[in-house]
C-alpha cells in the first residue's frame, strides 16, 4: 500500500492540484498532512479530491473552520499530535521538529513525521525513521513530498516537478 505524506501546502493549489493527480494515478491509499495545509478552502479541495482515509495535524499557520468539514468523514484532524498504527507500524505525525527528535529518542515509534521547517530529510535513530517531507509549496527550498510504500516499508521523497 502506497501512503503519501505532505506538509506546508500553504495554499498553494496548483501544486496541490498536480499532488492529487500523481496520487491518484499511483494508487496511494493514504495520506497523512503534517500541518501549514492554509485555509479551511484549501482542505476542502483536499477532501474532495482524495477521498481516501486523511490524517491532517494542524500546523502553527492553520485554523480551518472545523464544523465545515465535518461532512468528510474519511477526513481526521488532530491538534499537535496523531499516534496511528498503519500495517503494524507505529507512526507518530507532528508539525514541529523539536517534538519529533524528542519522540524519536523515546524509540518507541517505527516513523515519525513531521514538517515545519520546509526542509525535506530523513533520518534513522535507533529504530525509528524520522522523516519531513519537505514544502508541497515550494517555499525555500523545490516542492517535494514523500511517499511510503508499506509493502516494501521504502520511503522516499519526490520532487514535485520530476513527478
Amino acid at each position: 500500500m502506497r501512503v503519501a505524506i505532505i506538509s506546508d501546502l500553504h495554499d498553494n493549489l496548483t501544486n496541490l492540484e498536480k499532488f492529487l493527480s500523481w496520487a491518484k494515478n499511483h494508487q496511494v491509499k493514504k495520506l497523512l498532512i503534517l500541518g501549514d495545509t492554509g485555509s479551511t478552502a484549501t482542505i476542502k479541495v483536499i477532501a474532495a479530491n482524495f477521498t481516501r482515509p486523511i490524517f491532517l495535524i494542524l500546523g502553527n499557520a492553520d485554523y480551518p473552520n472545523v464544523n465545515l468539514l465535518k461532512k468528510f468523514t474519511h477526513l481526521k484532524i488532530y491538534h499537535n499530535l496523531a499516534k496511528l498504527n498503519i500495517a503494524h507500524k507505529k507512526i507518530v505525525l507532528t508539525h514541529h521538529p523539536k517534538d519529533a527528535k524528542n519522540l524519536a529518542a523515546t524509540n518507541q515509534y517505527n516513523f515519525i513525521f513531521y514538517g515545519h521547517n520546509h526542509k525535506p530529510w530523513i533520518e534513522q535513530i535507533n529504530k525509528t525513521i524520522l522523516a519531513n517531507p519537505g514544502t508541497l509549496a515550494g517555499m525555500f527550498t523545490k516542492a517535494t513530498f514523500a511517499v511510503w510504500d508499506t509493502t516494501t516499508n521504502k520511503l522516499e521523497l519526490k520532487i514535485l516537478e520530476l513527478i
